[in-house]
């Protein structure tokens, strides 16, 4: 899942940007923009650096195996 902490700094930069006019609804403005943020990004196609660490492993195992089974099959085609 996103890390909070980001959309709060970014809801946080957006509402200190508001005029000081409006200052009082600050709070309001903050909660709205930080439900906004979290919205819009949850609808993104994302992953966790967990997940993209993982999946970077497996693809590294991957690579790995098809290296050995193309020796392999070089190997065998030299044989014949």
């Amino acid at each position: 899942m996103l890390n909070t902490k980001i959309i709060d700094d970014l809801a946080r930069q957006i509402s200190d940007s508001i005029p000081a006019g409006v200052k009082g609804m600050q709070e309001d403005v903050q909660k709205n923009i930080h439900t906004l943020l979290q919205g819009t990004l949850a609808k993104l196609d994302l992953v966790t650096r967990e997940e993209f660490d993982a999946q970077s492993q497996v693809l590294a195992r991957t690579r790995e195996k098809l290296q050995q089974l193309e020796q392999l099959v070089t190997e065998l085609e030299e044989q014949k």
